[in-house]
């Protein structure tokens, strides 16, 4: 009876995937493509960022690339890319949370970092949402580390 069986499955010829493999398959080929997407995006928006950090005048040059460099170091899920042309970090639904605003943009006497309603900092009925910074001390990098992990609790 086994050799009969055995026979039987020998002469069936596979059919190809069934429906719900194709399925699968395509969906997987659909979540490969928005990862590269993603990926492309990412690096693209990096390079925005970056070139937006060096087209500024020192001292906010500097500052601006210790914030850069500070924001991806402790909040990896933020994505860098350009917002009205200033260096922000965007979330995974590509909002953005915060930015740094050089001096010069707008002849102000000090840089500002600031975050935006999609940063999760809401405390009471009134809370700050900009910081000037006329210098980047040790402590206020500190400052922006927490207030930025808290944005995107």
């Amino acid at each position: 009876m086994k050799q009969i069986n055995n026979t039987a499955r020998i002469n069936n010829k596979s059919k190809g995937f069934t429906d719900e493999e194709k399925a699968a398959m395509k969906a997987r080929a659909r979540e490969l493509k928005a990862e590269e997407r993603a990926n492309k995006d990412k690096a693209e928006g990096e390079n925005a960022a970056i070139t937006a950090i060096n087209a500024m005048k020192e001292p906010d040059r500097s500052m601006a690339k210790r914030l850069h460099g500070i924001i991806k170091a402790s909040v990896p899920e933020l994505s860098p890319k350009t917002w009205y042309g200033m260096p922000s970090y965007a979330n995974n639904e590509g909002k953005i949370v915060c930015y740094f605003r050089d001096r010069q943009k707008f002849k102000e006497r000090y840089s500002m970092f600031g975050f935006n309603d999609s940063a999760k900092l809401d405390e009471g009925s009134m809370w700050p949402i900009a910081y000037a910074l006329p210098e980047l001390t040790t402590a206020d990098e500190a400052k922006i580390i927490a207030l930025v992990k808290k944005a995107v609790r």
